[in-house]
């Protein structure tokens, strides 16, 4: 038992699916389980590309996957962890549920208030079932068409059970409408004003979206090599790591960092020109608000919920659907130093409707609801 779990234990709990990296979702648990009363965080799992750069200060954490964290595939652990009906979710006075498998555990939760707040319902299980069956060989399709209608049979069942269900956009509350049937209530996540802040500009354009095929980060790099006088970081992690190192081969003006720190990360975004994120349908995006946060605009897409974060024009340019190589340099060179100072007061401005304060209020509210929900 580490020291975080050797104090007493909450009367509430987060419960997580688990902390692969310093993203969004991560960001977001650990702000929950910090700043409401009494919360302690429950994953199946820490993983090493969040232990290097993830803040857990203050935060009491428990992890109820057995063995090593690599003895199993991430997804079947966290199945196996959520599935079995956990004592952490067993009688307390709220569990704030998270992720596509720890929702799950909500069966073994014997009392108290149930709440959701979800990131995206699971596409493998929805709208993209038959891209992901495609991805395996035909013999195999059939077991896991099986294990995918378990599943999703499963999760709809878990968002039945939950006395609030929360989401981070309008984008997703849609989908949440279509597919389980819900109508969720849209808190936008938070960031953390203090810590993003503008550090002038060093002349650089940042990227900090996971390197995963959805996010797109192989156009940017493809923009940026045919823009040798001007300069791209990477500051991120992920699958596609040393494939886009092999296509930027080398190029004196693209830098991949990898993984890096929260200190880090905020001094990057606050020293950067501006911030460039151009995912496929993203449910919300919380980069670009960090961004913003620091002063800085955003190259962005106009799909998904940067449509929610970014103003056109304004604190960002947003590109149309899909956007080439060739359309996000015609962007960045639009996007001079000049032109990006000039919208530091507006995306300050706009960075403030999605402070933590705010953000752990409006989860208060929704709390205290289903508590009174329960009692009724």
């Amino acid at each position: 038992m580490s020291q975080r779990e050797a104090v007493a234990a909450p009367r509430n709990w987060v419960v997580h699916d688990y902390l692969q990296v310093n993203g969004g979702a991560e960001r977001l648990v650990i702000t929950l389980a910090r700043g409401l009363p009494d919360f302690g965080l429950a994953v199946s799992s820490v993983y090493p590309d969040f232990s290097g750069t993830g803040d857990l200060d203050g935060v009491q954490l428990r992890t109820l996957g057995h063995g090593p964290a690599g003895l199993l595939p991430r997804v079947p652990r966290a199945l196996l962890a959520f599935g079995r009906r956990p004592g952490v979710a067993a009688a307390h006075d709220t569990v704030i549920y998270s992720g596509l498998y720890a929702p799950l555990a909500v069966h073994g939760q014997a009392s108290g208030a149930r709440l959701y707040y979800c990131h995206t319902p699971p596409r493998f299980a929805f709208e993209e079932e038959e891209s992901y069956l495609r991805r395996v060989p035909a013999l195999a399709r059939p077991a896991l068409r099986l294990a995918i209608a378990r599943y999703r049979r499963a999760w709809l069942e878990a968002v039945a059970a939950m006395d609030v269900v929360m989401t981070n956009s309008e984008h997703v509350r849609q989908r949440l409408r279509r597919h389980p049937g819900v109508d969720a209530r849209v808190i936008y996540p938070p960031v953390d004003l203090e810590r993003f802040r503008f550090l002038g500009q060093q002349g650089y354009y940042l990227s900090v979206a996971r390197l995963e095929p959805n996010k797109r980060v192989e156009r940017i790099v493809r923009a940026f090599l045919g823009m040798p006088d001007q300069e791209l970081v990477v500051a991120s992690g992920g699958s596609e790591l040393e494939r886009l190192r092999a296509l930027a081969g080398g190029a004196p003006n693209i830098r991949f960092l990898g993984w890096v720190d929260d200190a880090r990360l905020a001094e990057l975004v606050g020293g950067a020109v501006a911030v460039l994120y151009v995912p496929r349908d993203e449910d919300f995006g919380i980069s670009a608000v960090e961004a913003m946060a620091a002063g800085k605009p955003v190259i962005g897409v106009r799909e998904g919920g940067l449509a929610e974060s970014v103003v056109d024009g304004e604190t960002g340019v947003l590109l149309e659907a899909d956007p080439t190589a060739d359309a996000i340099a015609a962007a960045v060179a639009r996007m001079t130093p000049e032109a990006a100072a000039a919208m530091r007061p507006a995306c300050g401005a706009r960075a403030r409707r999605f402070s933590r304060d705010a953000f752990l209020l409006a989860v208060a509210g929704a709390i205290n609801e289903a508590r009174a929900a329960r009692d009724g």
